[in-house]
């Protein structure tokens, strides 16, 4: 997700798998929720269901494939309860896979140990039990990330970036994939197209995730590949923006062709640029991930190459550099006209925790997001960070949204 946001969970010691979190309860529909409202049958009502880290699930490596799985199910059960709708699963945290790929290792957030079969297949267990219970399961993909440390020889033997160091940047401790090179965005298409040609899947869906954040000090070491690749642009921030485009359209266009009816989605940081760097951009002061990670996420929406788009507007009515309420009319603009489906990223693992603005210790914040975002027929629903978070519910901001919100169930727009 966001700079702040899953590389801290990522990194950060994580409670136990528990199914006994306070969880919302549905309820009525509040007054002004009936049938003449199109989202009262109709809307987006997800969570993202992150592996990375172990963030969400499954609770620690190891687990039987039992456990694992009856961990999987309970979250899945846990969406129903809650009347959401989808289920945005994180497949490939980093350059692996959860199923059986024959272009990529095992992932190590199952078993512990990188490239070691967890017996069973959790991606198509999860197609199938999210399908049973009336929900979309969007399998969720990461670029670009190979490990969340710097060491080649830590990855099994048979790892591609292994058999091809030439395709790896090391930066900030951390090893990626280099997007300028034609050659990787080639084998990351086809990594995750296996699984959309294995599983029917209702979407794939990318995170923010593709150039990395910026760090103090730090270069993004692609010399050779812009020296190869990058003669026809004006300068290094034009052909890197290219090369995300590329990922995006090319990917887009695949998809279709192996299985038309797989929709395709990403979620990017929620400031495209700022107005005072772009007439286009929003009233906004904050980092730009235009400029910053080379996602022209506007440009996205406007060629028409997504299905839908969640910008993650992780932040609260009235944020003095990235207002929600100023955020949600400017990403309605930018759909507006366009064949991508508008839904709002929500920050809940902000509800009820330290360090956040005063905002977010109001049960009220998170419900008043929703209010708000009616008033925009182009947002067409909101997608929640994360499971845990859904699960947790602290201050009931979650159980709130859904007594206001989710009176009766809705089916995803499609």
């Amino acid at each position: 997700m966001g700079r702040l946001t899953r590389r801290a969970f990522a990194l950060a010691a994580l409670s136990a798998f528990t199914t006994t979190g306070a969880a919302a309860t549905p309820a009525a529909a509040p007054a002004g929720t009936g049938d003449g409202d199109p989202r009262a049958t109709t809307e987006m009502r997800g969570m993202w269901l992150a592996t990375v880290g172990n963030r969400d699930w499954p609770s620690r490596p190891g687990l039987t494939a039992a456990q694992q799985r009856a961990e999987l199910i309970t979250w899945l059960d846990l969406a129903v309860r809650d009347r959401l709708n989808t289920v945005l699963l994180q497949v490939r945290p980093a350059a692996d896979a959860l199923w059986p790929s024959p272009y990529e290792p095992w992932s190590q957030v199952l078993t512990g140990t990188q490239g070691e079969s967890p017996g069973w297949d959790p991606l198509g267990t999860a197609v199938t039990e999210a399908h049973a219970r009336g929900l979309e399961l969007h399998a969720w993909f990461n670029p670009y990330r190979i490990a969340t440390h710097d060491d080649l020889s830590k990855l099994v033997a048979a790892h591609p970036a292994r058999r091809h160091p030439d395709w790896v940047v090391s930066y900030g401790g951390k090893l990626y994939y280099n997007p300028g090179l034609p050659a990787v965005r080639s084998f990351v298409q086809d990594a995750i197209l296996d699984a959309v040609k294995k599983y029917p899947v209702d979407a794939v869906h990318f995170d923010d995730y593709f150039y990395p954040y910026p760090l103090a000090g730090q270069t993004f070491d692609d010399d050779a590949a812009y020296d190869a690749h990058g003669g026809g642009f004006a300068n290094r921030a034009a052909w890197r923006r290219d090369n995300v485009d590329r990922l995006v359209q090319e990917t887009a266009a695949r998809i279709k062709d192996v299985r038309p009816g797989t929709q395709f989605g990403i979620s990017p940081f929620g400031v495209w640029r700022n107005a005072s760097s772009d007439s286009r951009g929003s009233d906004t002061r904050a980092f730009q991930s235009y400029d910053e990670i080379y996602a022209d996420s506007r440009k996205w929406v406007r060629e028409g190459w997504l299905d839908y788009v969640v910008p993650q507007l992780y932040w609260e009515i009235g944020n003095s550099a990235a207002d929600y309420a100023k955020l949600v009319p400017w990403w309605a603009e930018v759909a507006e006209g366009s064949r991508t489906r508008l839904y709002l990223g929500e920050g809940l693992y902000k509800a009820g925790t330290s360090g956040q603005p005063a905002a977010w210790a109001d049960q009220d914040e998170l419900t008043r997001h929703l209010t708000l975002a009616k008033k925009y027929p182009q947002a067409r629903g909101h997608v929640f960070f994360a499971a845990k978070d859904v699960q947790a519910n602290r201050l009931g901001a979650m159980g709130r949204v859904v007594a206001d919100h989710y009176g009766k169930p809705a089916k995803p727009p499609r």
